[in-house]
């Protein structure tokens, strides 16, 4: 399915500045990251997305393949980010079918409610293995672990490992030429996460919007932007950065607060359920 540049990429950005330039992108089926590919494409990229889900995945890929005429785009689905081996074939594709890897975007990533009471072991590891595990190379992280957030400890625990693999990476990289750096959305509409995490009665009255200081919530073309800022020339020089894009939410409150508020739903055994994966 085509789609008009207006909603996934800014018109700041000339076209063909990425021309002859491979993107790997893990979780490239989801909503944000797509749009983060489907951005780099439309101005002269290639790519390879991966993805759990194989028919959402190969869709998917079709559809990002429309950003631009002749535009390559792979869809590898049944990709498990947690087996190295999964991960060693989708590049050995990647590299054959399109010549080699310029940029790589670590998005893939797992989350649900709950209080550390209510995780199992597995549960836990699971978080950590799928958002933690994993040119330019840019992170998808999270604000979690700035403040700490009620019934987000196991995606707090596996987003500060991204930032802390993502610091590492610059420093042993950087020598190489390769930059290193994370991209940390807010609350993004219309996206996967959001229609998990998120609470529709308070969004359907603007009551959650509002708690943003921009009183509102993000866009995808927002975190794209934010991409094709730090993978272009405007970005070579930024190396072991957090680029946080959220409308300064992040300052406003560590707290979950939907129909019920903080501590009441810690409290009434709201969320007292075992998360199970």
């Amino acid at each position: 399915m085509a789609l008009p540049r207006s909603e996934y990429l800014s018109s700041t950005w000339r076209d063909g500045i990425f021309d002859n330039k491979v993107v790997f992108c893990t979780g490239g089926g989801g909503t944000i990251c797509s749009a983060q590919v489907r951005a780099l494409v439309h101005l002269g990229a290639n790519a390879c997305i991966l993805g759990r889900n194989v028919e959402k995945t190969e869709k998917m890929a079709q559809s990002i393949a429309t950003a631009r005429k002749g535009a390559k785009v792979i869809g590898i689905g049944g990709a498990d980010v947690r087996s190295i081996e999964s991960l060693e074939k989708a590049v050995e594709r990647c590299v054959r079918e399109l010549g080699g890897i310029d940029y790589v975007i670590a998005g893939a990533a797992g989350n649900f409610l709950s209080p550390i009471a209510g995780l199992s072991a597995n549960a836990f590891k699971t978080v950590m293995d799928i958002d933690t595990l994993g040119g330019r190379i840019l992170f998808i992280s999270a604000a979690f672990h700035y403040t700490g957030m009620p019934l987000q400890t196991h995606a707090a625990a596996a987003k500060a490992g991204v930032d802390a693999i993502m610091a590492g990476t610059a420093l042993e990289y950087g020598p190489y030429g390769i930059t290193s750096n994370v991209i940390t959305p807010g609350p993004i509409a219309g996206t996967e996460g959001m229609a998990r995490l998120g609470d529709p009665k308070s969004e359907a009255t603007g009551a959650a919007q509002r708690k943003n200081p921009l009183g509102r919530y993000g866009t995808v073309k927002e975190i794209a932007d934010g991409t094709v800022y730090l993978f272009a020339d405007t970005g070579s020089y930024v190396n072991g950065e957090v680029l946080v894009i959220d409308g300064g939410g992040w300052r406003s409150t560590g707290a979950f607060d939907g129909e019920k508020t903080y501590p009441d739903y810690l409290l009434d055994g709201t969320f007292t359920k075992k998360a199970k994966l």
